[in-house]
């Protein structure tokens, strides 16, 4: 038995040292020629070394962070076959000096399938190189596992391309070099496979999970999607933050809200309950508005109570309360229980157009969608039209098909558009 010195590989042209990120073996492990050692990192990639002989690990060189210079030892592999095993640690120790790379005489490369001669000094297993072509003849043969030519195959890489270990071999490490230093190329993977991960759905995901099976293997839910130009809206919006002195920042939200418990007078269908097992619809003369929001531990629906009779400010600072009570777990029963109606909203990530699951008993949910601007024709005022630029927002609506009708849900949206489209509507106080 001798050892086997591995030192750190040159990684690419102008790069001194390379971090370690992440052993895959450890001392007393039994590697193979070829297999996966150590990730590092350079400052321009991260690239996989792999064993240029078999044998055991028997010291490495220090831990993940630490950083290890080229020519330094990197590792230390015991291997079987002193004599070979001496020679090969040799030509480590001659790959380090001063004296510059030799290339292969033309036509000295590997034969079909025979011994490949030795140049006067052979140089160390290096593992990961920059692009630069090989010094090959045009018949010469590339050597290279299978598995090497079918990765190359599959990522349209002409192995001819790819500098090679000192040996002469292309080795994973050698193509991950390529792919690294030439992603311009299209030949970049777009990312490292992950190792799958089992999570045991529990708690909060647990019950999530459990209503919207119920809701949408017992509801019959339809949607409808309607286009509001929302532009005298947002400049309104604007000017009422401008004076808005001590009181909460609105958003969109508040102005929504407001515009739904206007219109729903009108269409009492739109804000109930529906008790299936009993076959009891109860319709809602208060507005108990539950608001979707986002936490770590998952969804949840904390309650504007008795949204109908909240001013603008009022529902602004009402929702940033339930929203940090939400978010830090603080929440309680009373406040995530209770709605007569939801709205659920992705702010700047809404998306053209949602079908939001309804959160039963309830037989509606309402889904605000991104505000986007575009080109739309107006009447210039003389009898012909202009084009300008105005904002626009998606309303999704969707409802119980069980309770209410298609109709019915597309006449509510459309009395929201009207009041969202003309603000003196919405801010008007029709007591």
């Amino acid at each position: 038995m001798a050892k086997f010195i591995f030192k750190m590989p040159d990684v690419g042209e102008g790069v001194a040292e390379a971090e370690v990120v992440e052993w895959h073996v450890k001392i007393g492990d039994r590697v193979e020629e070829d297999q996966h050692l150590v990730d590092v990192m350079t400052d321009k990639a991260t690239i996989d070394i792999e064993s240029p002989v078999a044998g055991t690990v028997v010291e490495v060189a220090g831990e993940v962070g630490d950083v290890v210079a080229i020519g330094a030892m990197l590792l230390v592999i015991e291997v079987e076959g002193a004599a070979e095993a001496e020679a090969e640690a040799a030509q480590i120790e001659d790959d380090m000096s001063d004296a510059p790379e030799q290339p292969l005489p033309l036509g000295e490369g590997v034969g079909d399938g025979g011994s490949t001669p030795e140049p006067e000094e052979t140089p160390a297993p290096s593992n990961s190189h920059p692009t630069t072509p090989s010094p090959r003849g045009g018949g010469d043969k590339v050597l290279a596992s299978p598995a090497v030519r079918q990765r190359a195959r599959d990522l349209g890489i002409d192995l001819a391309e790819v500098k090679p270990a000192d040996d002469g071999r292309v080795r994973h490490g050698d193509l991950d070099a390529f792919l690294a230093y030439n992603a311009e190329g299209g030949f970049a993977a777009a990312g490292k496979a992950r190792p799958d991960e089992t999570i045991k759905v529990i708690g909060l995901r647990k019950r999530i999970a459990q209503n919207m099976a119920a809701s949408k293997r017992n509801i019959p839910h339809f949607t409808y999607v309607e286009e509001c130009d929302v532009t005298a809206l947002e400049e309104l919006r604007a000017q009422l933050n401008a004076a808005r002195g001590e009181k909460p920042k609105l958003t969109m939200l508040p102005l929504l809200i407001r515009a739904i418990c206007k219109a729903l007078p009108d269409y009492p269908m739109i804000n109930a309950r529906y008790d299936d097992e009993a076959n009891i619809v109860t319709r809602h003369g208060r507005v108990h508005l539950g608001m979707a929001s986002q936490t770590d531990g998952g969804l949840m629906v904390p309650v504007i109570r008795d949204a109908q009779s909240r001013n603008l400010w009022q529902l602004a600072r009402e929702i940033a309360r339930l929203a940090e009570a939400a978010r830090t777990g603080k929440a309680t029963s009373e406040e995530l229980s209770g709605s007569t109606l939801t709205i659920t909203s992705l702010g700047p990530l809404g998306g053209v157009a949602t079908t939001p699951v309804i959160n039963r008993p309830e037989v509606a949910i309402i889904g605000p969608n991104r505000i986007v601007e575009r080109p739309m024709f107006v009447p210039d005022g003389m009898g012909g039209e202009r084009i300008v630029r105005r904002k626009l927002m998606n309303i999704s609506i969707s409802c119980d098909h069980r309770v209410v009708d298609g109709y019915d849900a597309a006449s509510f949206v459309q009395a929201m558009k009207k009041l969202l489209e003309t603000p003196v509507l919405l801010l008007a106080d029709e007591g």
